[in-house]
């Protein structure tokens, strides 16, 4: 589980570079979660449905306030670090566009190293990144070619859970079963704006979709799925 080493600048979060960032203005990429119909950020308190019927929250296209692009503007924190800001603030800084650039969904986040981030060699701190509410800590861990007073500072972050994000989801299952002319009724349990979770760990939360080719004798039918999170995207399966 790590992430590999780059340079500030280049839309990369393994290296930092003594007393570079600088201010900028008070526009700010951090956008609360928003709903509509087809993945309203919806609450951890839905009901069952009745077999058969559709979940809580059909899903009937794309969300808007997900981006096509990792690099999209809207994934930006700013301001950025100023002149002269610690080596600590630029690591929060950038831990939180990198949490942005991989879910493709602009939301409120912050970031905190209660302890810093120690800049020696082989070194380990813990940071801890929130979106939305939900917290995911981070380990960050200097390069063991680190050498006092050095110029760049390589280092591996590395999340120790993944989250999960409603409209994220809503999204990959909207696009992972579009265009296909054997299922419709697309729809997911009302799953939480963002909820920290073990990676690849089953959530307990699932969607469906009606398919002419399930049910008994194959006569149409709900296929269920289950819900799983990777480092980079929601994943499905399907539950039997």
């Amino acid at each position: 589980m790590r992430i590999s080493k780059n340079l500030i600048g280049l839309a990369a979060i393994g290296i930092l570079v003594t007393g570079c960032g600088s201010s900028s203005g008070d526009d700010s990429a951090r956008t609360s979660a928003s709903a509509d119909s087809a993945g309203k950020a919806p609450s951890e308190e839905a009901k069952a449905p009745e077999p058969g019927a559709d979940l809580a929250v059909p899903v009937t296209g794309p969300q808007a306030d997900v981006v096509a692009s990792s690099s999209d503007p809207k994934l930006k924190v700013l301001p950025k670090p100023a002149n002269g800001a610690s080596f600590t603030e630029k690591v929060e800084h950038k831990l939180q566009e990198d949490l942005l650039r991989r879910l493709k969904v602009p939301g409120k986040t912050s970031a905190n190293c209660p302890d810093g981030v120690t800049q020696k060699a082989s070194a380990v701190s813990i940071c801890n990144v929130t979106y939305e509410g939900a917290t995911v800590p981070y380990e960050i861990e200097i390069s063991e070619k680190y050498k006092p007073g050095s110029f760049v500072t390589f280092y591996n972050s590395t999340p120790k859970q993944s989250l999960l994000v409603a409209k994220a989801a809503y999204e990959r299952l909207w696009t992972s079963h579009k265009g296909r002319s054997d299922i419709s009724k697309l729809s997911c349990d009302e799953l939480p704006v963002a909820k920290a979770v073990e990676e690849e760990a089953e959530t307990g939360l699932h969607c469906q979709y009606w398919s002419k080719y399930a049910g008994d004798e194959r006569n149409g039918g709900f296929v269920k799925l289950g819900i799983k999170v990777s480092r980079h995207n929601v994943d499905f399966f399907e539950v039997r």
